[in-house]
């Protein structure tokens, strides 16, 4: 098992939001991007959709019902009342009041003058009364109109994917996502424009830093803090009214936990564990929202490799809120139909000046490489097979002296990113930084937004019991085709990039 951290200080990110740039390695665009696309039919790595039961033939629907939520890829079935809310989606507003009646419009030629009171219809001209034949007014909860909103979201989505229509009304008119890199380039177009009109988040107040509310920004888990420090930041995302958000955020990191309440080579997690316990069970006490759900709207981040297992302390937690993990490994629970793959950034200085880019294909005259210590049995078997036994494929475990990491990956074909003791491998973003085609060594890792990006258009993705066939594989993909890799890993190059400053 992978050592915890123990030395760590916090630092402090401030981030400046930019829609001038569509970036995915910003947590909060890309969270709801996947809620959206998920709608559309096929695998999602957030594929939730709202299911209502008897929700809506309570008195108080807020109070007295709960939510159930669906991890299919396709709508759910819902009651006749619920299609009724989702065609009224345009006469049911965000500014409405909780149970606020909606009047239906009266047709002309309809009979004028009736009121309906206590179940009995009055017609106001001539006081005479008559007995129900129609439905009464309906009323409807905060719940059904946010139900009601995103129906017409994902028909929005899925109308954008069947037309085609690449017409961008972004902030950014020149990018409209297109090509092969996506898995359907007009939903996630559409899904984010629809994600800024619509989205919103609410992070829980309860708890105090260093272990809430923050998070390392200039280390291999600086996806995790600087995720964390964008969800505290005001913008325009993020709502101070509870009722008004699609999801809530549970503000813990998990490297701070381990920093502050592990003992080193102890073993005993059970401090982690009851920490995120008592944080839940706070919060489940104070406000309603996760009981609602069973905390199926609710989100965590988590970059260190013990997330997983953080996370299953609190049953619902694991089985039902999305985990958003950088170690999205399916043989420890990971579950793309619910959870999302993050990518892992390692930003020693918080920046990543100096290392995007590399050398023109031409000039790349190493087929693949890999340099890095000893780390959980793939990389054993990957240096048991290749450490320094062949010159086109350069396998190291300790660099050469003299030369530059991040020069040598600038200057390959095909960069080696097999799993360490987490699936997740901060590589495969260096890779792209460099544009140098990620190779994949995992049999078991869903790589970071994996339901929006078609990872086998730009990556080459081998099983562990092919790596010494690495070569071979590697030699069999043609001139062309790695030109197209390679073209393709600059387009996604922009979707990994992270914006922001330091202070």
């Amino acid at each position: 098992m992978k050592p915890p951290l123990n030395n760590m200080k916090p630092n402090y990110l401030l981030w400046s939001s930019s829609y001038s740039v569509l970036i995915l390695a910003f947590v909060v665009p890309f969270f709801v991007i996947s809620v959206l696309v998920s709608s559309l039919g096929f695998t999602s790595l957030l594929s939730w959709s709202w299911r209502f039961g008897n929700v809506l033939e309570t008195e108080d629907h807020a109070s007295s019902s709960s939510l159930a939520f669906s991890a299919t890829a396709t709508p759910p079935r819902r009651p006749p009342q619920v299609l009724e809310a989702a065609a009224q989606a345009h006469n049911i507003t965000s500014s409405s009041k909780p149970n606020e009646e909606v009047v239906p419009h009266q047709n002309i030629g309809e009979k004028q003058g009736m009121v309906w009171i206590n179940g009995t219809e009055f017609d106001e001209t001539n006081g005479t009364s008559a007995i129900i034949t129609s439905t009464p007014i309906k009323r409807y909860s905060r719940l059904e109109k946010l139900e009601a909103n995103l129906a017409g979201v994902r028909a929005s989505i899925r109308e954008a994917a069947r037309v085609r229509n690449l017409t961008s009304t972004h902030e950014d008119p020149d990018y409209v996502p297109h090509g092969p890199i996506y898995r359907n380039a007009n939903a996630f177009h559409r899904s984010y424009l629809e994600m800024e009109k619509h989205f919103k988040i609410f992070v829980y107040g309860e708890g105090e830093p260093p272990i809430f509310h923050n998070g390392p920004c200039k280390s291999i888990y600086s996806t995790e803090g600087r995720s964390i420090h964008e969800m505290e930041m005001e913008n325009v995302y993020r709502t101070r009214d509870p009722d008004e958000a699609l999801v809530y955020f549970l503000p813990f990191s998990v490297v701070m936990l381990v920093q502050y309440l592990y003992v080193a080579d102890s073993h005993d997690t059970e401090p982690i564990g009851r920490a995120v316990i008592d944080y839940v069970n706070v919060i489940s006490d104070k406000h309603p929202f996760w009981n609602r759900s069973l905390g199926a709207d609710h989100f965590m981040i988590s970059c260190h490799h013990w997330g997983p297992s953080t996370s299953a302390y609190v049953p619902n937690l694991y089985h039902n809120s999305i985990r958003v993990l950088c170690n999205a490994n399916t043989s420890e629970g990971f579950n793309p139909s619910k959870d999302v793959s993050f990518p892992e950034i390692h930003l020693r200085t918080g920046e990543t000046e100096g290392l995007l880019g590399g050398l023109s294909p031409s000039q790349r005259s190493i087929l693949a490489f890999f340099a890095g210590r000893l780390s959980g049995h793939i990389r054993y078997l990957l240096l048991n097979e290749w450490k320094e036994k062949d010159q086109d494929v350069q396998v190291y475990d300790q660099f050469p002296n003299g030369v530059s990491y991040e020069s040598m990956l600038k200057k390959n074909r095909f960069c080696l990113c097999p799993s360490g003791y987490e699936v997740a491998s901060p590589r495969v973003v260096e890779a792209i930084y460099a544009e140098c085609v990620p190779v994949l060594i995992s049999d078991s890792y869903v790589p970071p937004f994996s339901d929006v990006l078609e990872w086998k258009s730009f990556s080459v993705q081998v099983k562990v019991k092919d790596i010494p066939n690495i070569k071979r594989i590697l030699k069999g993909i043609s001139q062309s085709q790695y030109l197209r890799m390679q073209r393709k890993v600059k387009q996604v190059q922009r979707h990994f990039v992270v914006n922001g400053l330091l202070e």
